[in-house]
């Protein structure tokens, strides 16, 4: 028998490059969003469980966008992300404008997950066969230690509008090493893929480099450590205006303690996402050749 599986949705991001509320955006033809399809392909794979990470001034148009279509038909649910919810032994900066990354995010579920679960971002089409990995796995392998991560060939998840930031896998034996966060990716006038490192060194890339788009596999256990993790980065977070604590880091730190491994599953999926404006057209486009060829239907609501 199938058991409860949950798949949490990373819908807080303030969309700063992109200039707004991308996971709300109405790209399908019948206005269905990049959610929608993450959500329909999730429940053909096997999915029975929908949480959303929203913020609080977001509540009104999530209520209208997704509550409305989906109240009585899955279980859905969502929690906030914001400034105030985190120990109370922390002071805040008083100039601070906004939560502290996808871990804090994440840490957000922790009273309403009770089950293995998948962690994708909201502004990121997948595509089907990602969801049907993520739950194979989830369903038939993943345990207290053991989690995964779906990753993509590089060449498959590059905006034709400009630099992307990359988290690159060091993959061993099928399983997940680490992650280094490159920027400033894209494919230059040689059609060579080219980014740079964090100590600014230009790099060059591999068409099949694996790279994380933030899908990852997990044991409800998880939280057991979230809290403290999530404690720590705060103890020694410098940066009190802008620092935040992301769920690489906070894996890399799992890995490198022993504390779980992460198998690496990578997908032939093509990914695509909204990182600017100009993206849109993009994704519109997308989605109605993927209409035309008949894997998704005209309405996904019918």
């Amino acid at each position: 028998m199938n058991k409860k599986i949950t798949l949490l949705i990373l819908a807080a991001g303030m969309g700063s490059r992109y200039g707004g509320l991308k996971q709300m955006e109405k790209f399908g033809p019948n206005g269905e969003t990049i959610i929608d399809y993450s959500i329909y392909d999730a429940r053909l794979a096997g999915f029975n469980k929908f949480i959303f990470i929203i913020r609080p001034d977001m509540e009104q148009a999530f209520k209208e966008i997704f509550i409305s279509k989906y109240q009585n038909k899955i279980d859905i649910d969502y929690v906030f992300q914001s400034l105030d919810k985190i120990p109370e032994w922390y002071k805040i900066n008083s100039q601070r404008t906004k939560p502290w990354g996808t871990v804090h995010a994440m840490l957000m579920a922790k009273d309403i997950i009770r089950e293995p679960f998948l962690i994708i971002n909201g502004d990121d089409f997948y595509g089907r066969e990602s969801f049907n990995l993520a739950y194979k796995f989830l369903n038939q392998e993943c345990s207290e230690e053991k989690y995964c991560i779906i990753t993509y060939k590089l060449k498959n998840v590059l905006s034709d509008n400009g630099t992307v930031k990359r988290g690159v896998c060091s993959v061993k034996n099928g399983y997940l090493e680490m992650i280094e966060e490159m920027v400033d990716v894209i494919k230059n006038n040689k059609k060579e893929i080219v980014g740079r490192n964090t100590e600014n060194k230009e790099l060059t890339f591999k068409d099949d480099d694996q790279v994380s788009m933030n899908m990852w596999g997990v044991h409800n256990v998880v939280f057991n450590k979230l809290e403290q993790k999530f404690s720590d980065f705060l103890k020694l977070n410098q940066d009190e205006l802008k620092g935040e604590f992301f769920l690489p880091a906070l894996f890399a730190d799992m890995i490198k303690n022993n504390e779980a491994q992460f198998k690496a599953i990578q997908s032939s999926s093509e990914w695509f996402g909204v990182t600017y404006k100009e993206d849109a057209v993009g994704v519109k486009e997308k989605l109605d050749k993927l209409i035309q060829n008949k894997i998704y239907p005209k309405n996904l609501f019918v």
